[in-house]
């Protein structure tokens, strides 16, 4: 997939659901809720458990969806995701390498960034788009807002403390799609493996998305 397929498919959903868990089976079914509800677009961290095993079940089971990897720090890492069936990559730095072996596969490769230099930096190595990380602490939806006015042509995917309520706003302020994990997976339905409620919590999630997609259009 290139670099304009990747944006319009991510533009087109406008959220990523970002599963990690230490219990393989867990993260099965956590993924399996939010497609449930919706959700396309799933990252499966590199620290959840067996997560080359998770992607590959998952690519098998959901083939509707598109699954990823994340928190990838190293190119053996990222070749691993790849290897397992990784559709795209996610890291939370900015490593030129892995961004231009990400290109080499036509793999597309979210960069985490914070600073606008790291931004610029992370875009013009060929980064697919940039997972501004974490937008929570550096003032959420204003820090979006401010970096939109000078960056306006990068595609930012803020994370870090997106939660099912604010997710349009930042939508409206020029986020390209967010990601969420800790939100959308409450601690109390994990542990008491109730699917159905993340899946309606995800299919809320959908329709903001939807909401926030249609006043961007005024």
């Amino acid at each position: 997939m290139n670099t304009q397929s990747w944006l319009a498919l991510v533009r087109q959903q406008g959220v990523i659901a970002v599963v990690r868990s230490s219990q393989f089976k867990q993260g099965i079914q956590m993924a399996k809720a939010v497609a449930t509800g919706g959700i396309q677009l799933i990252e499966v961290t590199w620290n959840s458990d067996r997560a080359p095993d998770v992607i590959a079940h998952l690519r098998q089971e959901l083939p509707d969806c598109w699954i990823g990897a994340g928190t990838l720090l190293t190119v053996a890492q990222q070749q691993q995701a790849i290897a397992a069936g990784a559709q795209f990559l996610f890291t939370p730095h900015v490593d030129v390498g892995m961004i231009k072996t990400a290109a080499e596969q036509e793999i597309p490769l979210v960069a985490g960034a914070l600073s606008p230099t790291e931004i610029v930096q992370a875009w013009q190595a060929g980064a697919a788009s940039i997972k501004v990380f974490p937008i929570e602490i550096m003032g959420g939806v204003a820090y979006i807002q401010a970096l939109r006015a000078p960056l306006g042509n990068i595609p930012l995917i803020p994370t870090g403390g997106i939660t099912i309520e604010n997710t349009p706003a930042f939508l409206q302020a020029g986020a390209i799609a967010v990601g969420l994990s800790s939100d959308l997976f409450p601690q109390a339905a994990l542990l008491q493996a109730n699917w159905d409620a993340i899946a309606l919590r995800a299919q809320t999630l959908v329709q903001r998305v939807k909401s926030g997609k249609e006043r961007c259009e005024f």
